[in-house]
């Protein structure tokens, strides 16, 4: 089965994973790349993307598995083709075969610029840095079935404290993404919770790579 990476960025990154979906299901269709449907009493199109981000999170490395029938598309044609079809924001980056199994991946870089209104608070890179080496960083994750406490410390591998200019923290984190998983937004949740003076006036996020659990770039 194909693979695409492409990136959403800008206005796009509103764009919620279901929309998003079927973006891309409309796409293959003006694109004239045809996609096989499952089987069924209602049958959906042949896609899946990995990984569905949060709304308002960037990303350059998102994954989209896809499958086609009819005539036989060359992968740099499917490419080439599906961005004449998408919006702004949204472009694929390389089509390609052969790609791993979903289930190694493990592992994702990640940007969170915290941005400041009046400027960086006093010593917020100090304490910043000296929290994120904490032992236990306990905070609240809401899913179907209710909202538990969740350790985020053992799912953070690194991450670094710098200033990008007098108003904005960036973080530069590897962390898990599946398996446990941990959605960075859970970050911010954290120095709210702990230091709630360091607390953003904004926050963006952006996904920079995923990786299998060795360490390799994941395609």
């Amino acid at each position: 089965m194909p693979r695409a990476l492409f990136e959403k960025i800008g206005n796009s990154a509103y764009i919620s994973h279901l929309d998003l979906m079927r973006l891309f299901q409309r796409a293959f269709k003006r694109a004239g790349l045809p996609l096989t449907h499952t089987q069924g009493f209602n049958p959906r199109p042949s896609v899946s993307i990995a990984l569905p981000l949060s709304l308002g999170v960037e990303s350059h490395c998102e994954l989209l598995d896809f499958d086609l029938t009819g005539d036989s598309v060359s992968c740099e044609e499917i490419k080439e083709r599906l961005n004449s079809a998408l919006v702004d924001g949204v472009r694929v980056l390389q089509v390609y075969e052969g790609g791993s199994k979903i289930k190694n991946l493990s592992m994702l870089d990640c940007t969170i610029n915290l941005e400041y209104d009046n400027g960086i608070p006093a010593d917020g890179l100090r304490r910043l840095s000296d929290f994120f080496t904490a032992q236990n960083i306990v905070v609240e994750k809401s899913g179907k079935n209710g909202t538990v406490q969740q350790d985020i410390a053992p799912m953070i591998y690194s991450l670094n404290v710098n200033a990008c200019d007098a108003n904005i923290i960036c973080l530069e984190a590897r962390i898990a993404c599946q398996n446990p998983s941990l959605n960075p937004i859970q970050i911010v949740a954290a120095i709210r919770k702990y230091l709630p003076d360091l607390t953003p006036d904004y926050a963006h996020f952006c996904r920079q790579e995923i990786y299998q659990a060795d360490g390799t770039v994941f395609r």
